[in-house]
């Protein structure tokens, strides 16, 4: 019996070891990991050309507005998309189409509903979404397109967006 006991402890310590020696070589980072900037300067051109309407995108963000996604979708309804994450470690994307404004909306802010509030960037007028999961920012008076600056970010950071958004 006692060489028993004594064939299970060697064997737990046997696999303890093991186990430790496993965990010494898989890497441990600490806290979320790097999100990688994209250079979206080329798929802005290229939408630029393709698209109908003026396509949008910032100028004279700092540094820490880091941009993570980018994309255009010219078959379909001519869709651009261009997300960041804030200085607050925040999503938050400028969103543009040709297609059905009011479901591109409600695809765009994840049905976030409009609260009637509107406020003046730059002179154009911005209605607030409010959502469980994003609120948004929905420029109004573009007739053959929709923007929309969405995400989790707050509406302070979504209104730094939408203040560098230029069209050329």
């Amino acid at each position: 019996m006692q060489k028993t006991a004594r064939d299970m402890v060697l064997s737990l310590a046997l696999i303890v070891l093991a186990a430790g020696v496993v965990w010494l070589f898989i890497p441990h980072t600490d806290g979320e990991p790097e999100v990688k900037r994209v250079d979206y300067r080329v798929d802005l051109l290229t939408a630029r050309r393709a698209a109908s309407y003026p396509v949008a995108a910032p100028e004279g963000l700092p540094e820490t507005w880091k941009p993570t996604s980018v994309r255009y979708r010219g078959a379909e309804d001519e869709a651009w998309h261009l997300g960041f994450r804030t200085p607050e470690g925040e999503y938050a994307a400028v969103e543009q189409s040709a297609g059905k404004r009011k479901a591109f909306i409600e695809d765009k802010t994840q049905r976030a509903e409009e609260t009637g509030a509107t406020q003046r960037i730059d002179g154009r007028t911005w209605t607030r979404y409010d959502g469980d999961r994003y609120d948004a920012l929905v420029l109004e008076n573009t007739p053959g397109s929709t923007t929309v600056v969405t995400g989790t970010a707050s509406f302070a950071e979504m209104t730094k967006l939408a203040e560098a958004l230029r069209t050329e």
